[in-house]
């Protein structure tokens, strides 16, 4: 009896997150932004993992609250934590940015949480970690090129005209300049300028 109250009370305080962080999605479409955060920081609280995401991106842009970078952080780690996705990328962009501690521990986190959001599709995160393969201080390009293909073959028309250039220069890849042509040409379509005037030059 015991253990089945206590699964009950998890999935009460599941369900009323859930319901606090669609409120605060709502009340956020509709406009409503201190009450829309206060609904996030509820839920957030409570442990929601989905809830800490939003007010991250609350205290990131200033929406329903200060803008408070550290405060983002601290709630992008959180969910982060949680597996989150999308808070992986986010947090990792934070701690590039304006994490503490050393910039070594920072930046062997960051690429881990980075590698980890884009296993899980997220394009942003591919996109990043394919520029940062490409222009590290030692290079890794046929591992950048696998992230700007995967954001690429995701829609991404920035990560498809890097493609484009590394076909150009043969990074990554054997030179191929009809393969870089492609590449340019469906990035120019989802409307690049860099690939447009690439294709004019």
């Amino acid at each position: 009896l015991e253990e089945a109250a206590f699964q009950l009370q998890q999935i009460f305080r599941i369900d009323i997150s859930i319901a606090l962080n669609i409120l605060g999605i709502e009340s956020m479409r509709a406009g409503h932004c201190r009450a829309a955060f206060t609904c996030f920081k509820l839920a957030a609280d409570r442990g929601y993992s989905k809830a800490q995401f939003n007010v991250g991106l609350c205290y990131e842009h200033g929406r329903g609250t200060e803008k408070d970078l550290e405060k983002a952080g601290f709630y992008y780690c959180q969910a982060a934590s949680s597996h989150h996705p999308m808070a992986q990328y986010r947090y990792a962009r934070y701690l590039l940015q304006h994490g503490p501690g050393s910039c070594w521990d920072r930046h062997h986190k960051a690429v881990a949480l980075l590698e980890q959001a884009a296993g899980a599709g997220i394009t942003e995160a591919q996109a990043y970690l394919g520029v940062f393969y490409m222009r590290g201080l030692q290079p890794q390009e046929k591992r950048g090129l696998k992230y700007l293909l995967q954001a690429a073959n995701s829609g991404d028309a920035q990560s498809r005209y890097h493609v484009g250039v590394c076909y150009e220069q043969g990074l990554g890849v054997q030179q191929d300049l009809a393969e870089a042509l492609r590449h340019y040409r469906q990035s120019a379509a989802a409307g690049n300028g860099q690939a447009r005037e690439r294709l004019r030059a």
